[in-house]
């Protein structure tokens, strides 16, 4: 084996070792950015959940205010103007329970959307680190590569030197 030979061989493999390098470093952003991601959709399903909630217990309460008011409204049957005005109190509590059920529908709808969001990430995160993963063995191996043909040099530099 010639020196040049060698030569072409170590350089050769430095640039793999460089572009191999540059992979493993964009992975890492890339695998940085997701994770980033990821941590806002969860923070998004918390902040969801909790809408969900208060969402849940404003039903309860317009509910219960519902149920009074349809009472009180039996009660009121002989009072005419009395009953006119707990009709249109529980009309508007009606309106108000419609809407907070339209927003709980809309609330849990952006949740589901947002939990499926956080499983293609959390998917999508796995695999760069895989990939990286992969990247970073093969970075190894030609570090190591490099390394035997580097002392494969420097032992032939020594052979020449002795002769």
């Amino acid at each position: 084996m010639s020196l040049d030979s060698i030569k072409q061989k170590m350089n050769s493999l430095r640039v793999q070792q460089e572009e191999t390098q540059a992979k493993y470093e964009e992975h890492q952003g890339k695998v940085k950015t997701l994770e980033q991601e990821n941590l806002a959709k969860e923070q998004e399903i918390t902040s969801l959940s909790h809408k969900n909630q208060l969402l849940e217990i404003e039903v309860e309460k317009l509910e219960a205010a519902l149920k009074e008011a349809k009472a009180a409204a039996e009660e009121s049957g002989q009072h005419g103007t009395q009953n006119e005005s707990l009709q249109r109190r529980l009309q508007l509590l009606e309106e108000e329970a419609e809407e907070s059920d339209k927003n709980i529908r809309e609330t849990n709808e952006k949740l589901r959307q947002t939990d499926v969001k956080a499983g293609h990430y959390e998917r999508k995160v796995q695999a760069l680190e895989a990939s990286r993963d992969q990247w970073e063995e093969k970075y190894e191996e030609m570090a190591q590569k490099y390394n035997n043909v580097k002392k494969e040099l420097e032992d032939f530099q020594l052979e020449i030197g002795n002769i």
